[in-house]
């Protein structure tokens, strides 16, 4: 993507300029914020909060594709995604074959005690995401859904109102419930007898829980741990983009033993090597190369996330302003975008005889009309119509611009002074190629 910069008049052969759009599409909504997708990532703009029986809820915020909807816990959806389904049957798999070792006498029916185990492990996964969700709301953070996928659940919490003590509490909830979980079954051992079907479950759950406990809380990004960390480091340098920094790069150094010492580790410990085949090795490097994989890739979005975040203050209307030029309604599309042209405007304004705004011109529409046609097609055609909530204030900054545009969803904006006179177009798009241009770590323009 190109470098924003202060000037908004491009060049002749700059993307932007009416009738020469980089893409013909026609985008229905600003996309200020990525959908998280990873298990550490709480959304930094989520979903608009609803009242329901006299109480803030967040909406749903739309499931992922194939997701299952379990039902609500406060309100919250919890979602099970299809990859689930994937890892259950790959836990029935290799559980089932420990079993056949330890209690051969089982049969064909231990892959069913094994399905069993594969559900509570998971159940206690969701009972650790819940904590973090439960905190989370205590504190007044929304929370827009639990999701249980492959790599384990992931709660996406909008903290943007969170301080160093909440984020603290909130990512402290998962790791320390688990570690509660953990020592509930080493409780339960002692009330069954050891060699049984429930004693080989309680135990296994219970050892699966710590290993859950440890995992989350090694000081790396995404991991609870990670988050913890952060958490520490913000509250004793007071600049969250340095703590991320930090943490995101324990995070890949993490990603990398994980990817090397997993398989190594469970080679070194574990006798029988000859399992499914001799596949058991090829198994331990596939595994290890995926929790590799989402803590490298996770812990970058949340560099870039936090990157946003930092430069997102010093971004406001004014500094993305396209110089727009007035057009009667019945002005041709041609000749519109000849006078745009011929003073270097990258944007038009419909107005009435009295110089009222009335609609703006979209650029994606503009770029479906072929330029034969252009001299026989109104601009009022290729307008949308102008409500107050295009209107922008030209000092609407940060995160009260962004959830204004959200408010109302379009593809222009006419941005106006205090007095409420024009000072020019703001696009969707611009404000899209900054927010990139953000986590790249570049600056905000500045007006």
């Amino acid at each position: 993507m190109a470098k924003t910069t202060t000037d908004r008049s491009p060049e002749p052969d700059e993307p932007g300029r009416p009738g020469e759009p980089e893409r013909p599409e026609t985008p229905t909504r600003p996309e200020h914020a990525a959908a998280p997708d990873t298990p550490a990532e709480r959304a930094p703009h989520g979903p608009p909060v609803s009242r329901e029986n006299g109480e803030d809820r967040p909406r749903d915020p739309g499931r992922p594709r194939g997701a299952l909807l379990m039902g609500r816990v406060r309100g919250v959806p919890v979602l099970v995604t299809p990859s689930w389904f994937l890892v259950a049957a790959l836990i029935t798999l290799l559980f089932g074959h420990q079993l056949d070792r330890v209690l051969p006498e089982l049969g064909a029916a231990r892959y069913a005690v094994a399905l069993f185990f594969a559900v509570a492990f998971y159940g206690s996964v969701l009972v650790h995401e819940l904590a973090h969700t439960y905190v989370a709301l205590r504190l007044g953070l929304p929370v827009h859904r639990v999701q249980i996928q492959f790599v384990g659940g992931a709660s996406e919490i909008d903290d943007r109102s969170a301080t160093p003590a909440r984020d603290l509490a909130v990512v402290g909830a998962g790791p320390l419930l688990s570690l509660l979980l953990g020592g509930v079954f080493a409780l339960g051992l002692l009330l069954v007898e050891p060699g049984t079907v429930p004693g080989v479950l309680i135990a296994a759950l219970m050892i699966s829980n710590l290993i859950v406990a440890a995992f989350n809380l090694l000081p790396g990004l995404p991991l609870d741990g990670g988050r913890m960390l952060r958490a520490a480091l913000w509250w004793r340098t007071g600049d969250i983009l340095r703590a991320t920094v930090i943490t995101v790069w324990a995070g890949r150094a993490l990603a990398l033993l994980v990817l090397v010492g997993f398989p190594t580790a469970t080679y070194l410990l574990m006798g029988d090597r000859a399992a499914f085949g001799g596949l058991q090795p090829l198994l331990d490097a596939l595994l290890a190369a995926v929790l590799a994989a989402v803590i490298w890739l996770s812990a970058g979005r949340s560099l870039r996330i936090a990157r946003r975040e930092a430069g997102l203050p010093a971004l406001t209307a004014r500094s993305l302003l396209r110089r727009a030029v007035p057009v009667a309604a019945e002005t041709s599309l041609a000749e519109a975008l000849r006078r745009a042209n011929e003073v270097g405007a990258n944007a038009l304004l419909v107005e009435d005889d009295d110089g009222t705004p009335l609609a703006l011109v979209r650029e994606a529409a503009v770029a479906t009309v072929a330029e034969e046609r252009r001299p026989w097609v109104p601009v009022i055609a290729v307008a949308e119509e102008l409500t107050e909530g295009m209107r922008v204030p030209a000092d609407l900054a940060g995160e009260r611009l962004l959830e204004h545009l959200d408010a109302t969803p379009a593809s222009e904006y006419l941005v106006v002074d205090e007095d409420g006179a024009t000072c020019g177009v703001l696009s969707a798009r611009d404000v899209d190629r900054v927010l990139a241009a953000m986590e790249r770590g570049e600056p905000a323009p500045v007006s």
